[in-house]
């Protein structure tokens, strides 16, 4: 959206992948984002003069993000909480609501709080729901990290029922033929504008520009669009008007996303899938294949150093190899992508994603080369510095390339593991082929077919790999039965 030449862009994040009616990704075109707050964001960036910059991050990974310096603002259904107060500002609330619960059609007496006493009960984690449901012991809390499980895991019986606020039970909840809202409204809960504690000024001009929205009904208009204006909005706004606003927005994704009956039907969707997996495949394998090229020089490195660098350069290495392999990977994902930026290293997330595998796959790769280094006789080194080479050209022209020969089939399945952990940065905003799979089994609840085009796209990724690491390993093999023929003439 335009602003005002020169301004600079309103960069606001939220998550998008798996995250109706609040931004999210138009089922009808997949290249359109949409949703209620992404209305209200770009109303705000329009009163403020400025372009609006969405900024796609994973829902965790939001405050912290803001708090970085990633961008100026999150509008992400973010509830205004002590907890969250504690970490941000925020802004007026823009939206107001309260819990429902949901339990399967044909269910009784669960439409109330106190009734779930000693039920199994799903929400979100860090919510308003799930703090209500900790208040009593005996009700058996599953947390999780996307609305569509919860949502599922009740329709096939994990859950009794699940209790979220009334906008996510509205576009989920609702429309499932086997689900059913039950019960009234229970508590309160306040959306707001999210912007770092050392921005004041933002946050005042934020403010500004929803109590605009408020007085001229612009809000008003984006909610009934939506189908969410309720009693508590006209109670926060003042503006008891009825305009005579259609719900277009609710019933375009009711449409988009309704069940499609037939098998052809079916496979014209998934037909409509193919240039996001092709995506999603592309950055999957430009992200392994540049971790893997820093897996291999680092990982070299490391080998020599421990091999035949000084006493102290060898502990360094062997100290980097054990911490590497002895922290997880998602850790170490979060770690370069969250905390360097405290010291003032920020990388983008394509770098950082290509940093963290690969220097993870390092230290897998030095142990790897460690035995290939080891496994060359003791006399080539000997015959080549007897022949007045250097002992660096030896280990370049004769040493290094005896290890790295007999390490390829190893380096190629590593590759194809790589490949799949590549899956883990999506945390850091990566829409990779994992979060692809998300965003479309989320959108459509089809968990089955999309998981199935996504199981094939990894296959093809990684099968021509397999097929190279046979070809080396067949290879090397008869490279050996060769040397061994030549060693008995």
């Amino acid at each position: 959206m335009a602003g005002r030449a020169g301004a600079a862009p309103l960069r606001w994040a939220s998550d998008a992948e798996a995250n109706v009616p609040f931004v999210f990704h138009d089922p009808a075109d997949q290249s359109r984002l949409t949703g209620y707050e992404y209305d209200i964001a770009q109303a705000i960036a329009r009163r403020l003069g400025r372009p609006a910059q969405f900024v796609q991050n994973d829902w965790d990974g939001l405050i912290p993000g803001l708090q970085r310096g990633l961008y100026d603002m999150v509008i992400d259904g973010i509830e205004i909480t002590p907890e969250h107060r504690q970490g941000v500002l925020f802004s007026r609330p823009y939206y107001m609501t309260s819990e429902r619960i949901t339990v399967r059609r044909g269910q009784q007496g669960l439409d109330t709080l106190a009734a779930l006493h000693g039920h199994v009960v799903g929400t979100l984690k860090d919510t308003s729901a799930e703090r209500m449901l900790q208040a009593d012991p005996s009700i058996q809390i599953r947390s999780y990290e996307e609305e569509t499980n919860a949502y599922t895991d009740l329709t096939n019986g994990r859950l009794d029922a699940v209790l979220l606020d009334s906008t996510i039970a509205l576009y989920y909840g609702a429309p499932n033929p086997a689900l059913k809202l039950v019960g009234a409204p229970i508590g309160q809960v306040a959306y707001g504008v999210a912007v770092a504690k050392d921005n004041a000024a933002l946050l005042a001009q934020v403010n500004a520009a929803l109590d605009g929205m408020m007085r001229d009904g612009e809000l008003h208009h984006i909610l009934a669009r939506w189908k969410l204006w309720t009693p508590a909005m006209a109670a926060l706004t003042g503006d008891q008007g009825t305009p005579d606003i259609a719900p277009d927005s609710w019933r375009h994704y009711m449409a988009a996303t309704a069940p499609i009956p037939g098998w052809r039907a079916r496979l014209d969707r998934y037909v409509g899938f193919l240039p996001l997996l092709l995506h999603g495949a592309v950055l999957t394998l430009a992200v392994s294949a540049c971790a893997m090229v820093v897996a291999v020089g680092l990982g070299l490195a490391l080998a020599l150093l421990r091999r035949y660098g000084p006493r102290w350069l060898g502990g360094l290495a062997v100290l980097y190899v054990e911490i590497v392999r002895g922290t997880p990977l998602l850790i170490q994902i979060l770690f370069i992508f969250y905390a360097l930026p405290g010291i003032g290293l920020r990388l983008s997330p394509f770098v950082a994603g290509v940093v963290a595998l690969g220097l993870n796959y390092a230290a897998y790769e030095a142990e790897n080369y460690r035995a290939g280094l080891q496994s060359v006789a003791r006399g080539q080194i000997e015959a080549a510095l007897a022949l007045n080479m250097t002992h660096a050209q030896a280990l370049r022209f004769v040493v290094v390339p005896q290890a790295v020969r007999m390490v390829i089939p190893v380096m190629t399945n590593d590759f194809i593991s790589l490949l799949k952990d590549s899956s883990l940065v999506s945390v850091i905003t990566l829409t990779e082929l994992s979060q692809t799979y998300v965003r479309l089994s989320s959108t459509y609840y089809d968990y089955f077919g999309t998981g199935l085009l996504i199981g094939v796209a990894y296959l093809l990724l990684g099968l021509p790999f397999v097929r190279l690491a046979r070809w080396a390993e067949a290879r090397f093999q008869t490279g050996q039965r060769g040397q061994g023929r030549q060693g008995h003439i």
